[in-house]
């Protein structure tokens, strides 16, 4: 009996559609053994009446951090009493009376009254409860880099670090966590606070495409139903998303590819699919890209995808010889801008056999031409910078 290509009103090929929010933690969280191990033995002095060490988990977007504190976390609220993990979304709480909020509500399990208590009502409150269960905070902040921004990064880390000096309670451990790999969380505390936070860095480096197809084939597997997404395009979603850096453009790009398929009824995603999802998920990224160029360097990148969207020579000799009819810049600052365009993800600098590198475009033509569109279509590169 063979089956419709169609999917009935009633039907759908998502299998489990949490398991791609990015909010889902993997029973198998695959290819961060080492960081779970190094935050498990942080975390194991608390297990024997002792306090909790501190650590810095630093790595670029898309690595696994968050996602591996909270299969920790999950590990703990499994297993023991002793500790209570407290998990901090810094973007969205950077005031202390926020951030202790947040804490308060997952220590005490309901939130503080909105009105009436002041920020020693709710740190009495969660102290109290630590004492009662005879337990370790363990406090993760999250995008920690935000309190730095709202100016509350030490006060936040002063006071939880030093909540055993008032109350009677075991010195809290805290895992501060950034994707700003030009920041350096434990040179930005100041004097007090590093007398009482000493953290151990813990790096998490971008997934290989290898990693990242294994990661994007167990969500595939538990996620959809079987068949769904052929494996071709599994690996071009694989590539697309390790070319990224963050796996979690390759998972959002899965869901977005089915989600089309299963809008017009299909049930299998399609290269159109993909290719649909592709620029619906990279177009944010891209946008926030060439918002960080100059002027000049958005002017060669739109001409770099005029010359690729023909089909030309593009390698780096051959793009500055050609730019030289509508681009007026010298040699250096030509350099300049490609490696500029290279550290912004937006090109690829290939070696070509021989000498000289091949310029590649990281994204579609067209996308690249709209998003480093200026609104003065006239600017030009300068010859000095």
């Amino acid at each position: 009996m063979t089956h419709s290509p169609l999917l009935r009103s009633d039907q759908t090929l998502f299998r489990d559609p949490d398991v791609f929010e990015l909010t889902f933690v993997p029973e198998h969280l695959h290819h961060r053994d080492a960081q779970v191990k190094e935050l498990a033995f942080l975390i194991s002095p608390a297990l024997r009446g002792g306090s909790a060490l501190s650590a810095i988990l630093r790595g670029p977007p898309g690595t696994g951090k968050t996602t591996t504190v909270h299969r920790i976390f999950t590990m703990i609220r499994e297993e023991t009493q002793r500790i209570i993990p407290a998990y901090v979304n810094c973007r969205q709480d950077h005031t202390p009376l926020a951030v202790y909020g947040s804490i308060f509500k997952q220590v005490c399990g309901y939130a503080p009254p909105p009105t009436g208590w002041h920020l020693d009502d709710v740190k009495e409150g969660i102290v109290s409860r630590l004492r009662d269960r005879n337990a370790a905070l363990v406090v993760c902040l999250d995008d920690a880099d935000d309190l730095i921004v709202a100016g509350t990064y030490n006060p936040l880390l002063y006071q939880i670090l030093r909540l055993y000096e008032k109350w009677d309670v075991r010195k809290a451990g805290v895992f501060a966590v950034t994707s700003d790999l030009d920041l350096n969380l434990g040179a930005e505390a100041d004097s007090s606070v590093r007398s009482v936070f000493h953290p151990t860095e813990i790096t998490f480096l971008p997934y290989t495409k290898a990693e990242v197809r294994e990661i994007l084939a167990d969500r595939v597997r538990q996620g959809l139903y079987p068949r769904v997404l052929p494996k071709p395009l599994l690996d071009r979603i694989a590539r697309f998303a390790a070319g990224e850096q963050d796996v979690r453009v390759g998972i959002d790009l899965v869901r977005q590819a089915a989600h089309r398929a299963e809008k017009d009824g299909r049930r299998r995603v399609t290269h159109a699919d993909v290719t649909a999802a592709a620029r619906a998920v990279t177009a944010p990224a891209l946008r926030n890209r060439a918002a960080g160029l100059s002027a000049g360097e958005r002017a060669l990148a739109r001409w770099i995808a005029e010359r690729s969207r023909d089909g030309a020579d593009m390698a780096s000799g051959a793009v500055f010889e050609a730019a030289q009819e509508y681009l007026p810049v010298g040699k250096t600052a030509y350099h300049e801008h490609l490696n500029a365009l290279a550290k912004a993800g937006i090109v690829d600098l290939v070696p070509r056999t021989g000498r000289g590198r091949e310029v590649r475009l990281r994204y579609d033509a067209g996308d690249v031409a709209a998003a480093c569109r200026s609104p003065d279509q006239t600017c030009k590169i300068p010859n000095g910078s």
